[in-house]
């Protein structure tokens, strides 16, 4: 390559917040140029959000986010763990497969493999099919889960309620053209945030892609086969986890 094809590093802004170590910065900055520095088309712009929840009890406090502009298609990559450092690795290991792979957004490119062969289990949630916003998360806090997938019992969406690694909760609709009532029923000290968007209308091949790519624990999504909710996420021995409503 001469000089003339080579292309000046990314300027990458490093946000933070909460009780994130001082030297974690310069060290998520080090990586994700590391990781950019392979990518072949131009890189805008990078973004990237440090947090660490102060409460000692929450599960993998540590979050790292990064969105980075590749020639005008937006790229998003989200980790959590235990500690800074490490969520920083993994998201610079992210970042990596995703330019690897070449999936700059929209969806997986015909001929891509998808979920790279890895089994997708299918399972319907736990406990009751409908249940109030309330008692998912009493549900969700009884079996020591970061998310639970229920029927609303009034307004009959499907729903999920899930920790949004602050230490509270948060609860996302399939559908947003049915009126749902606001949640009650919860304690003062655990409010309940409602997302505004709607789960995505995709297939569970596009789930898959989407999981990959952007590094969320989870994705929910109403499912174009069913037309019904449901949610992917991880498993423990490497598999993907598909939940679908009890009912």
């Amino acid at each position: 390559m001469n000089r003339s094809q080579i292309r000046p590093l990314p300027e990458v802004g490093v946000e933070v917040r909460g009780e994130v170590p001082g030297d974690a910065a310069e060290y998520a900055r080090t990586k994700v140029l590391a990781a950019l520095g392979k990518v072949g088309e131009p890189v805008l712009g990078t973004r990237v959000k440090l947090s660490q929840a102060a409460n000692a009890s929450v599960r993998h406090p540590a979050h790292a986010q990064v969105n980075v502009d590749v020639n005008g298609h937006l790229v998003r990559a989200h980790v959590t763990a235990d500690t800074m450092p490490e969520a920083i690795d993994l998201l610079a290991g992210r970042l990596s497969r995703v330019h690897r792979r070449g999936h700059h957004g929209g969806g997986p490119r015909p001929g891509s493999r998808i979920g790279q062969g890895r089994r997708v289990v299918r399972r319907r949630a736990h406990g009751p099919a409908r249940l109030t916003p309330a008692q998912a998360v009493r549900r969700m806090e009884d079996l020591g889960y970061d998310f639970h997938l229920f029927t609303d019992a009034d307004s009959g969406v499907d729903s999920v309620v899930y920790r949004d690694g602050e230490g509270g909760q948060r609860l996302a609709r399939a559908r947003r053209d049915v009126a749902a009532p606001v949640p009650s029923g919860l304690p003062p000290a655990a409010p309940l945030g409602i997302s505004g968007i709607p789960a995505p209308r995709m297939g569970v091949e596009q789930a898959v892609w989407r999981l990959e790519t952007t590094g969320l624990p989870f994705v929910f999504f109403a499912d174009t086969a069913t037309e019904r909710g449901a949610l992917l996420h991880r498993r423990r021995d490497g598999l993907y986890g598909l939940v679908v409503p009890a009912e």
